[in-house]
């Protein structure tokens, strides 16, 4: 089963998104912040994270950007953002 970390503070939305990954078939492994997330996503643990761009502690672009140092791990970022500088910046 691949195993998805799922980043997002907001609590409604990120309940969505596990329970669509879970009827897809992933397994869920949920943070509610930048930092817990990123210390979830360099355990080596997931095939796969899910992250929001507005987070506490640290904010998805820079969660990517210290992923980036010591993975290839495919990421989906999430924003309401929609500017092309935050495109850009992802």
């Amino acid at each position: 089963m691949a195993v998805t970390i799922l980043i997002e503070d907001e609590e409604k939305i990120g309940r969505f998104l596990e329970l669509e990954l879970l009827h897809e078939g992933y397994a869920v492994i949920k943070a509610a912040d930048g930092r817990t997330g990123l210390e979830k996503a360099q355990s080596g643990k997931a095939d796969l994270v899910v992250l929001d761009v507005m987070l506490p502690e640290l904010n998805g672009f820079e969660v990517l950007r210290r992923l980036r140092k010591s993975s290839d791990i495919p990421v989906i970022m999430l924003t309401a953002k929609d500017e092309e500088i935050d495109k850009i910046r992802g």
